[in-house]
């Protein structure tokens, strides 16, 4: 009875390292299937590779950053943000000229 008293600490130990390597398998399939790991695997196709078209399915454009405009009253904001933040700055600037005068 003893000796497996004993045998206690061991159990556990390699109990919860099997769980961990269990754990970082399902994680390495996981990114792979994202795509966050190179070599995916056969099953992770798109749907148009597996040949599933039709309207239950969705298959995404590809995005090209290269030709996004931003919208006139996004620009409107930001150049109204930049004259806030120049205004900003030249009223410190005058605080600080008066206090060191």
């Amino acid at each position: 009875m003893r000796s497996l008293h004993r045998q206690r600490g061991w159990l556990g130990l390699i109990g919860l390292l099997l769980a961990l390597v269990i754990v970082a398998v399902l994680a390495q399939k996981v990114l792979k299937t994202y795509g966050l790991l190179p070599g995916a695997e056969p099953g992770a196709r798109s749907a148009s590779e597996r040949g599933l078209r039709g309207p239950g399915v969705a298959i995404p454009a590809p995005y090209d950053g290269t030709g996004v405009t931003p919208t006139p009253a996004a620009m409107e904001r930001a150049r109204g943000l930049e004259g806030a933040v120049q205004q900003q700055a030249q009223d410190l600037s005058k605080r600080i000229d008066e206090g060191t005068k």
